[in-house]
């Protein structure tokens, strides 16, 4: 089908204009152009004079035979045709505009251009040239007319899949040239063959996993779009519609290719790039990920055959600055939609043939998450399938009855995970936690990995020196002594564990009195603290005088962390006054991913570490022990080569608390 282009627009908005511009930028061996009107006069001897005094019925038929000619034109000539028309014209009878459109038109354009002149400049225009013999209307009338043009052309666009753009005033021409060649080179085999090389130059030469996974209600709550345009709406109240995706995909063209096309240009139009930038920021801050989703894809980050690759039909620069803010952009190849700018959509179509491309072509197994109807075929095509429930509120209503055809029709075996947990569940699958170690070994295919701890020391540091000189005095005890550590916890927490775990900038109020950005810790809320009694405790005050608004948790036993202190958490901080041995750590780090969350960050921070349990050769070391268990780090104010097995005056936990006399 050849491409054809429809320019509409109120009589004197500059659509003859436009097409004059363009002659003389485009590449007239690609695309040809004509006016509408002066095809129809080219039937008649009389040209457009006789036109105008014909019978309705017969005017209808030289429409259609003008435009039944452009297709032709266009589908012999390979060129795309570029044509101005009327879809409305004003009838001084009625005092309204009327249809004028045939369904041939509707049949021949594949897209229509709508240039949108403010009234009161097209009223003027039309006063300033009274030889073209049109009515003079006012800027209401003609306001009258351009609502029910573009309230017809979409409703008729949408329902015969013609894709349609409005040109704002002033009509940017690069941008116009831009539109056309896209048109002109777009096509459903196209737009995969660049989704397919945007895929290939992410993936890891030596990946053998690939974490295939939607966006938009899958790695967190929110929607993007729905989000995109309720700001748009606020911002831009006289062209954004709160309801523009619900109205899209709700209507004749659904969740198609076609739809999703139409969606990037609302996109293109509704905003500069400027503008659109901005809105996407906006978009961002709304957007909070899943802690458990962030705790996985961190962890699989650090997977050297493991992929992670985010396929999305929402808005990829949002979640471009998303991932950004999580510190996951360099490990995540992202594949979305957006603006015509983008180059491509991504539908349900696409996501289950980049699966079937990954498997097929690349030898990669997947595991496929998804949380709608959308992302069924591309489930279906994994090899392994994770449903992503939300809230009940707010998840898939349609998605029980697909996830029931999948199943029960076509062999679909999926897990499901429920996010929150207080969610739920679906029907029908089996509940698994992203935080389990048995669900993390089974994507690593039974091979855990052995990356170990990471170890920081502050051991020569001038302020170690000063910090630990009291904690070292035997005549410092008691009040004294806890307040040593503590003042020890805070550096070690603001000096090394902010560096390791990042910072992020919530909104303060200045002395000044305005709104400015400070610093707290990155997830600072979703982080806790655990205190090993009792000789922990004081230097996780310390800490937590660092991170106040992080969850503080005592324990004696690994068993006292309980799954509600962790749920929903990303960040664990074991703190202790002295690692000799590491058998305490090492039980509290095993417990913890073995049987409560596999994934989450784990970070130490000890007051002195015995130097031989972090550096020495024998297998009963701490390093050693700890090899099976990624993404963990030890942070120690010193390193000592001194063994401390404590006795009634040296042991730090009597001498923090005067009870050395009952040891």
């Amino acid at each position: 089908m050849p491409t054809v282009v429809g320019v509409y627009g109120v009589s004197g908005c500059g659509k003859t204009f436009l097409l004059d511009q363009l002659k003389q930028t485009m590449d007239l061996d690609l695309f040809s152009f004509c006016d509408g009107s002066e095809m129809i006069g080219n039937f008649l001897p009389g040209g457009l004079q006789e036109f105008q005094g014909m019978k309705e019925e017969e005017q209808l038929m030289y429409r259609q035979r003008a435009i039944d000619a452009i297709g032709s034109g266009a589908l012999t000539s390979k060129k795309v045709g570029i044509v101005a028309g009327h879809a409305m014209l004003w009838s001084e009878e009625e005092e309204k505009a009327l249809p004028v459109y045939t369904q041939n038109d509707l049949n021949v354009f594949t897209h229509i251009l709508y240039v949108d002149v403010p009234s009161d400049i097209v009223a003027q225009r039309r006063l300033d040239d009274p030889g073209k013999g049109r009515p003079v209307l006012t800027a209401t009338q003609l306001d009258d007319w351009k609502k029910e043009e573009k309230s017809l052309l979409q409703r008729l666009s949408r329902e015969h899949g013609i894709l349609l753009s409005t040109l704002q005033h002033p009509i940017q021409l690069g941008k116009v040239t831009t539109l056309l060649d896209n048109f002109r080179i777009y096509c459903r085999h196209y737009n995969l063959s660049l989704a397919k090389e945007e895929l290939r130059q992410g993936l890891k030469v030596d990946g053998r996993i690939v974490l295939a996974m939607d966006a938009d209600k899958t790695l967190a709550a929110e929607d993007t779009g729905m989000l995109f345009w309720s700001a748009a709406s606020k911002k831009w109240p006289s062209v954004a519609a709160e309801d523009t995706l619900t109205t899209l995909f709700g209507g004749p063209l659904g969740y198609s290719y076609t739809a999703f096309r139409q969606a990037a240009l609302l996109y293109e139009e509704i905003a500069n790039d400027q503008d659109f930038e901005e809105m996407c920021q906006v978009v961002a801050s709304q957007v909070s990920m899943y802690p458990d989703i962030i705790s996985l894809l961190h962890f699989m980050a650090e997977q050297d055959h493991v992929d992670i690759v985010i396929i999305t039909s929402g808005l990829g620069r949002v979640w471009e600055k998303v991932l950004e803010s999580e510190g996951l952009s360099e490990a995540v190849t992202l594949i979305g939609g957006g603006r015509i700018s983008v180059a491509f959509v991504i539908t349900a179509a696409v996501k289950a043939q980049l699966v079937d491309y990954m498997r097929s072509h690349r030898e990669r197994y997947i595991w496929a998450f998804g949380d709608s109807p959308l992302d069924v075929p591309m489930l279906q095509k994994a090899d392994r399938a994770v449903v992503i429930v939300g809230d009940e509120l707010t998840r898939s209503r349609t998605m029980d009855a697909a996830l029931k055809t999948a199943v029960t029709d076509h062999g679909l075996r999926a897990f499901q995970v429920v996010l929150p947990s207080t969610a739920l569940p679906r029907p029908g699958l089996r509940v698994a936690r992203l935080t389990e170690r048995s669900f993390i070994f089974d994507i690593l295919d039974h091979q855990w990995p052995n990356a170990g701890p990471q170890l920081v020391t502050a051991t020569d540091t001038s302020a170690t020196k000063l910090l630990a000189t009291p904690m070292r005095n035997s005549a410092v005890a008691g009040p004294e002594l806890r307040e040593a550590h503590r003042r020890a916890g805070h550096h070690l927490a603001t000096t090394y564990v902010a560096d390791i775990l990042g910072l992020e900038q919530p909104e303060i109020q200045h002395v000044l009195g305005r709104e400015t950005r400070g610093y707290q810790l990155r997830h600072e809320k979703k982080t806790t603290i655990v205190a090993l009694m009792r000789g922990g405790e004081p230097m996780a005050f310390g800490v937590n005088d660092a991170f106040p608004h992080a969850m503080f948790v005592h324990a004696k036993d690994p068993q006292d962390v309980k799954m509600h202190h962790l749920e929903g958490q990303l960040t664990l901080i074991l703190v202790d006054s002295v690692i000799n041995t590491g058998k305490s750590i090492v039980e509290f780090i095993g417990y913890i991913r073995n049987h409560i969350y596999a994934t989450i960050h784990i970070v130490v921070v000890a007051g002195v570490v015995q130097a031989k349990c972090v550096t020495g050769d024998d297998g009963g070391s701490l390093i050693r022990q700890l090899t099976s268990f990624a993404r963990v780090h030890i942070v120690a104010l010193r390193l000592s080569e001194t063994s401390f097995v404590g006795s009634r005056q040296t042991d730090t936990g009597n001498r923090l608390f005067n009870t050395t006399h009952l040891a």
